[in-house]
């Protein structure tokens, strides 16, 4: 194996190697520093003999005349075990518990395959996450990916950590479900918070955490979201385990995209971001999914955090076209104290219909969350409108709206974030509040479902 002292340039986190030949794209180089420290690098780029390496970990210590290069000829891989299952590791897979390294079972590379669009089934099953406007309304579906878009200051981390604890495969009996949990580039604060919240509950004994912080190398919140992907297609492709993989905060992942692109001079797109953007963000969401013939799913729950809560920012912006639909929270509500501050009026599930209805949820699912929308969509009209011409000036049956908006927000997306709602008692919650409307205004709802559902909460 040939090592190399042709360094020409180090740029940031990228080392330029010279006079190099047969180097493969994303294969691993060990960088050797003057010191004789070794670190752990990245084939980014090849051509016309020079090889661009990323560095994991500071480029401190390093410099041109006496830093060595080895290509060791293999991709990245992430040695997987089923004892992954109750661990902490940081964003390159190291053990951050303080408990022993992982005997792996197998080695996987960390960049996945492809999956062919013929092979994927049709995902049909509901993901229970006990939070009403998510249950209730944007369905969770397994073998799903769907985002949840925030802003700095809101509650996402709270609500990724409830979602995490409560997750359940309802229709599955006797199935195994786990929880693969990545955070990229949080604080020690935030990483404390998570670890925390895991141990305490429980929910750490079916959940693998991969903590990337923001002290740590941006280099590594690209690696992060991979190695959590990686963890969650072995144990449910192998091991026949449905699993969640939930990825906060995809906007550090695509600064850190940004950031190597600068370094490598590339031609900016839009806002800065390279132009490839859609590509490498398409080669992290499509990787969840249903297989045929495999027992096992993924489901996948990204947070990205808008900047300047802008929703047609390009990361949520192309987020939202590879995706199948989104979560998004409201400051609005958040000011508001209501937590989680869902705003369900942006919000879409693209595959919803395919996990409600009769055996999977309930019958008169679909039915209840278009009339929960058409209410609330009307209410906040009407609340805009009696802003300008005042409460006086609206109807009666205006002003049963307004009563209904307010009790939809306090009741029906207010929840504890240690409270776990049924399927049964979101739809039924949904029920009590028909009852402030007149039943000739329930255009949504079925005669039949009315009389079987709704008629017990009607004085």
């Amino acid at each position: 194996m040939k090592e190399y002292k042709t360094v020409s340039k180090i740029a940031g986190p990228l080392v330029f190697v010279e006079g190099v030949d047969a180097i493969g794209y994303n294969e691993i180089a060990e960088i050797t520093l003057p010191s004789g420290e070794k670190r752990k690098g990245q084939v980014l780029e090849t051509s016309k003999g020079v090889a661009v390496v990323q560095i994991f970990g500071s480029t401190a210590g390093l410099n041109i005349p006496d830093t060595r290069v080895k290509f060791l000829g293999e991709t990245m891989k992430l040695g997987v075990s089923t004892e992954m299952l109750g661990r902490v590791f940081n964003g390159l897979g190291e053990p951050r518990d303080k408990g022993p390294k992982i005997i792996p079972e197998a080695r996987i590379d960390i960049n996945g395959s492809a999956i062919n669009p013929y092979s994927r089934s049709e995902p049909r099953d509901f993901i229970q996450t006990g939070v009403s406007t998510i249950d209730g309304m944007n369905t969770l579906v397994r073998g799903q990916k769907l985002p949840i878009f925030s802003g700095s200051g809101l509650p996402h981390n709270a609500l990724a950590v409830q979602i995490a604890r409560q997750a359940k495969a309802v229709s599955s009996k006797g199935e195994k479900f786990a929880v693969v949990f990545a955070a990229v580039g949080i604080t020690h604060e935030e990483s404390s918070f998570f670890m925390r919240d895991f141990e305490k509950t429980g929910a750490l004994e079916r959940a693998v955490l991969f903590l990337n912080l923001a002290d740590d190398p941006s280099v590594e919140r690209i690696i992060t979201p991979r190695l959590a992907l990686t963890t969650a297609e072995y144990l449910a492709y192998e091991k026949d385990m449905h699993v969640l993989v939930i990825i906060t905060d995809m906007t550090n992942y695509c600064e850190a995209l940004r950031e190597i692109a600068s370094a490598r001079e590339e031609v900016p797109g839009r806002r800065g971001y390279p132009g490839y953007m859609y590509t490498d963000l398409s080669t992290i969401y499509e990787r969840a999914g249903c297989i045929k013939g495999r027992k096992g799913t993924v489901t996948q729950l990204s947070i990205l955090t808008m900047p300047g809560d802008d929703i047609t920012h390009p990361i949520a912006d192309l987020t939202g076209y590879i995706t199948e639909g989104q979560i998004v929270l409201g400051r609005d509500l958040h000011r508001k104290n209501i937590y989680p501050p869902v705003d369900v009026l942006p919000c879409l599930s693209r595959l919803m219909n395919l996990g409600i209805g009769k055996e999977r949820t309930r019958e008169d699912h679909r039915g209840v969350a278009d009339q929960l929308y058409a209410g609330y969509a009307t209410g906040r009209d009407l609340r805009s409108l009696s802003a300008v011409v005042g409460e006086e000036a609206l109807s009666e049956n205006d002003k049963l709206y307004l009563k209904f908006a307010d009790a939809f927000e306090q009741r029906f997306i207010k929840q504890d974030a240690h409270e776990d709602r049924t399927i049964e008692q979101t739809l039924e919650l949904g029920w009590e509040l028909f009852a402030m409307l007149p039943e000739s205004e329930l255009k949504r709802l079925k005669k039949e479902f009315i009389e079987k559902y709704g008629k017990k909460y009607r004085k």
